[in-house]
């Protein structure tokens, strides 16, 4: 059985079992005929995956990989804030008439800083750190800008990425003030494995764990039947990650470069409502 299931699955079955229902308070997000959307969390959820020993996707259901790649080079290295550079459509509703999402996510590891190396912005920085100064304990990144959340479509989710190297073994740490488990969760987990992988290898290192750090680790109302639903499914051996081995070079990745071999899996579960 996947790992990646597993955790998933125990994660779902303790926010049910002990999470705590916000249906006695207004909130934010609405779905789409505006009727809002209420949640049941637990805080703090704390999940290792070793990249050593799987790569870290469901295998219950069906997850477009391809497209998760494709967003986190959107992100990482196109560093866009424009839905015109995205292949899917998974961020339309957060775009404006121009199709930018405003001065998130990708924008800001773009935006250059000075230090005494020079300038860098931040992904060109971890890059630079993790080649010549591996030992450092200050290789992150951060895109919750304070001063620049007035011009977000969305604050963001994942803003936090802190890279340790450990002899020739790249290590992470994801943080994320906010997880919906049904949508979000397999794709943030699938993409910040890949990204671990790939700054490893264009660093010569190995890739090792991923820690992934929920501050709200949530269920949506309309979700719970389709998580239950996922409950009872079997689960598949997990795959395996492939890179070009050709690329070295971070700016190189495409997605066509990466693979998942032996990616079986149950089918998908339609259509899942997103909250806005």
């Amino acid at each position: 059985m996947s790992k990646a299931d597993q955790i998933f699955l125990q994660n779902c079955r303790d926010i049910l079992e002990k999470g705590v229902w916000d249906t006695d308070r207004e909130v934010r997000p609405r779905w789409e005929d505006g009727t809002p959307a209420h949640t049941v969390k637990l805080f703090g959820v704390v999940n290792r995956y070793d990249l050593r020993e799987e790569f870290p996707i469901q295998t219950i259901r069906k997850i477009n990989y391809r497209a998760a790649f494709d967003e986190l080079l959107w992100i990482w290295q196109k560093k866009s804030n424009n839905i015109h550079d995205l292949a899917s459509h998974i961020w339309d509703s957060w775009a404006d008439e121009n199709g930018s999402i405003g001065k998130a996510y990708g924008y800001q590891l773009g935006v250059k800083h000075v230090y005494p190396e020079g300038e860098f912005d931040q992904v060109d920085r971890v890059l630079y750190d993790l080649r010549h100064n591996p030992g450092s304990r200050r290789i992150l990144t951060n895109i919750y800008v304070h001063q620049d959340l007035h011009a977000m479509n969305l604050y963001p989710c994942a803003y936090s990425m802190t890279f340790n190297v450990s002899g020739n073994t790249l290590n992470a740490i994801l943080n994320q003030r906010s997880q919906d488990m049904l949508t979000a969760n397999s794709w943030n987990v699938v993409q910040y494995a890949a990204l671990v992988h790939l700054f490893a290898r264009c660093s010569g290192l190995e890739a090792g764990e991923l820690v992934h750090v929920i501050a709200d680790a949530h269920i949506y109302d309309r979700h719970v039947p389709l998580v239950e639903q996922l409950m009872e499914r079997e689960s598949y051996p997990a795959p395996v990650f492939r890179l070009d081995p050709a690329v070295r070079d971070f700016y190189d990745v495409t997605v066509d470069g990466m693979a998942l071999e032996n990616y079986q899996c149950a089918p998908g579960i339609g259509k899942i409502p997103v909250a806005i």
